[in-house]
């Protein structure tokens, strides 16, 4: 199994670095496939890898020792089990159907092999994230992810704001990585040992103190990885990226790196104090509802899926925390199904229309020019807003039932979880359906502004494996009494993973109630949505943003917030540092001793200028000055 889990691993490392030192001398038609081939063969790897595992084991695989030093021991060392198997599955899968979609996205691009070479770089830490277990090992994963992010949002960086959005992630999610560091200094100062099988195992004789400050550290790292409160301001300006990226990096895999972390290290939450799951699924449910809200005011379509994306990643917080890690996960292979065929149905029309972004000037006319988009866009929308028989009903519902259980222990804090849940779930389906009636239906609200361009059909017939996992992939982890009904295994990923929800179940009368009212408000949301932006209404274009929808569009306002008490303090503090400290003390005083220094050499060449015997007798006393400080010193 090793050569297989090597395969799954470095083969996308292996395209990445042909790409980058040979791909320009490659002909176009070549360094493409090449890097599809190398993701191919990750997901050939990660299949072989999935067959050769037994049920409910686990593997330990040392691949080669990093470095020592100071007592630590860091190793190129897997943990691969049935979570793993199915997350590298996962991810080289749908790595490679937006491969193959760039093939066609990309096809007039300047930058079609740099770009190439970062995709494959991405899959190769995202897999890393996936399978280590030395959590240096992971960290350097974590990092190479955020790295791949940066390098791709600013990837046209010929447009400046493009750039600025690309420094923003980086900047931002460098928070969360200092404190994914102090959870590691924590870690190896409590037991000389960072893998995770091994704080696995002793966690339950750890100290509950230790292991809070360790579960709220991983907390803060996951919030800047996957876009949550207080640090999801990066998420809606890194749709600067190609439309593919936004599908692979800022929807079906880094930004749910987060949650990743917290499901593998599920045992350090398990047995901290109840305010770390606590904490864990506030943020979660406060994440989803601020960003659902944002969600229903903008205008741009793909800043509507990155929004909508921050509050679906809040639900998968919601459901660590309720302490049902196996039901956020569920919700983890969903929302990544569903959540890249929204993007990338997004950027086919996109590039259809001329680049324009704008759901207010797109309407039926779509449906002519990019035929097929509206039924793929369907698909994925339906799973988002939660609308039964889709994917997303069954994975949304289990995080939501879970915490309605917890709300039935009468504990506020988690009615107030169960409550932010079930309203977001209805905003999620308002604006799920008004995305797609504004952008596929009716008349578009303001005149088009652009032409239109013809898109290979390509680009979108490979999108339809996604569309219908997007419908049955509900199948995963179907509750008992849908599993009888159409004759498939209850409960399958729950089995396999053996990820045992720690929070009771409740009555059956509570999943049945959660079932319903998730149902409800799926239709609900459409009814409405319907009724505000059906094809039969007349749509008034949007005026000038003021009040609510303005602060809503600007995302609650938290990047004039962080503006105003971080950057802008920071930087004229540093103008400060830089004219009064910089400027005057530390060039003042060199070029005050540079200036001593010339005066003291002018007094000094007087002395001894064209004079023979005034440099001899310099050399003198310099000698006899050498020989006094030896024998001072005991030098014989």
């Amino acid at each position: 199994m090793t050569a297989t889990l090597c395969l799954t691993l470095f083969a996308p490392l292996a395209g990445a670095v042909i790409l980058a030192l040979a791909g320009r001398a490659l002909p176009r038609m070549a360094s493409g496939p090449l890097a599809c081939l190398a993701v191919a063969a990750s997901l050939a790897g990660a299949v072989a890898s999935w067959a050769q595992l037994d049920h409910g084991r686990e593997l330990v695989v040392h691949l080669f020792t990093w470095f020592e030093a100071g007592g630590l021991r860091v190793s190129a060392t897997l943990l691969y089990n049935p979570l793993c198997a199915v997350m590298t599955t996962m991810v080289a899968f749908v790595s490679l159907v937006i491969h193959v979609h760039s093939l066609f996205f990309m096809r007039d691009d300047d930058g079609w092999v740099r770009y190439f070479c970062y995709l494959n770089l991405f899959v190769f830490f995202m897999q890393s994230i996936a399978m280590a277990d030395d959590l240096v090992f992971l960290f350097m994963g974590w990092e190479g992810v955020g790295f791949c992010s940066f390098s791709l949002i600013g990837f046209w960086y010929a447009e400046p704001k493009n750039v600025l959005a690309g420094n923003k992630a980086f900047l931002v999610t460098r928070i969360g990585d200092v404190a994914f560091l102090g959870a590691l200094a924590v870690l190896f100062a409590s037991t000389g040992d960072l893998s995770i099988h091994h704080l696995s195992s002793s966690a339950p004789i750890m100290a509950a103190g230790t292991l809070t400050l360790v579960g709220l550290l991983l907390l803060t790292a996951a919030t800047g990885k996957s876009a949550q409160l207080p640090l999801l301001v990066w998420l809606p300006d890194a749709m600067a990226g190609p439309s593919p990226v936004s599908a692979l990096i800022h929807a079906a895999t880094m930004v749910t790196a987060g949650v990743y972390l917290l499901i593998r290290t599920f045992p350090v939450l398990l047995n901290a104090d109840a305010a770390a799951l606590q904490a864990v699924a506030v943020v979660g449910a406060l994440t989803a509802f601020v960003a659902a809200c944002s969600a229903l005011a903008q205008h741009d379509i793909k800043r509507v899926l990155a929004w909508s994306t921050i509050s679906q990643v809040g639900y998968m917080f919601l459901g660590v925390g309720a302490g049902d890690p196996s039901g956020s996960f569920f919700h983890l292979l969903v929302h990544a199904f569903f959540k890249s065929l929204l993007f990338m149905v997004a950027g086919i029309v996109i590039q259809a229309l001329d680049e324009e972004h704008d759901i207010f000037r797109m309407g039926a006319r779509v449906r002519k020019i990019v035929p097929g988009a509206a039924l793929a866009f369907f698909c994925g929308a339906a799973a988002l807003a939660g609308l039964p028989p889709f994917a997303g009903f069954f994975s949304k519902g289990r995080i939501l039932e879970n915490a309605l259980n917890m709300a039935q222990t009468g504990q506020g804090i988690w009615v107030f979880v169960w409550a932010a849940g079930t309203v977001t779930a209805l905003l999620t389906a308002i604006y799920s359906f008004r995305v797609f009636l504004l952008a596929f239906t009716g008349r578009p609200s303001l005149p088009p502004e652009t032409g239109t361009e013809k898109t290979p059909g390509a680009m979108l017939h490979v999108l339809w494996p996604l569309a219908l996992l997007a419908v049955v992939a509900g199948l995963l982890d179907l509750p008992a009494h849908f599993a009888h009904l159409v004759g498939a295994p209850a409960l399958w990923l729950d089995r396999l993973t053996g990820l045992i929800p720690a929070a009771r179940h409740g009555a059956e009368w509570t999943g049945t109630l959660a079932e319903g009212l998730d149902a409800g408000l799926a239709v609900l949301g459409l009814l409405v949505a319907l009724a505000l932006y059906g094809p039969w209404r007349e749509r008034r274009a949007p005026a000038q943003d003021k009040g609510m929808p303005r602060f809503l569009l600007n995302g609650w306002g938290l990047d004039a917030l962080y503006m105003n008490t971080v950057a802008r303090p920071y930087v004229r503090a540093a103008s400060k540092v830089w004219r009064n400290v910089e400027d005057r003390l530390v060039d003042g005083a060199a070029l005050g001793l540079g200036a001593l220094a010339l005066r003291a050499g002018g007094r000094l060449s007087k002395w001894g200028a064209e004079r023979l015997s005034n440099y001899l007798l310099w050399l003198l006393l310099g000698v006899v000055a050498m020989l006094v400080v030896m024998a001072a010193i005991g030098i014989r």
